[in-house]
């Protein structure tokens, strides 16, 4: 798996941004099949900076049914599974998620 493909995107939402702000904290869409050491080398080689910790968290995918009343039009369906990073940077350092917009 090449550095390209671990990191998604990042989690821009106002709980991320009061984690930044506070903490330091940023988070990331990453691969499903990437783990820690994966997620802190592209973070560290992407952004320049150095991570102290890594947390990772897996959402499975939700079944979604759509449809009238009666069950032959019905369809059924899921949602990709998707893994998130919580990276923590040493202190001092930061990541301009707002500079490519």
């Amino acid at each position: 798996m090449q550095l390209t493909d671990i990191i998604k995107r990042p989690i821009i939402s106002e709980k991320m941004s009061t984690q930044t702000e506070k903490l330091g904290k940023y988070g990331f869409i990453v691969d499903i099949r990437a783990n820690k050491l994966q997620i802190r080398n592209a973070v560290e080689k992407f952004y320049g900076v150095t991570v102290k910790e890594v947390k990772t968290m897996t959402n499975p995918g939700k079944a979604s049914f759509r449809g009238a009343i009666n069950r032959s039009s019905q369809s059924k369906g899921q949602s990709s599974a998707i893994k998130k990073a919580i990276v923590t940077l040493a202190t001092g350092e930061t990541i301009n998620l707002y500079s490519n917009v």
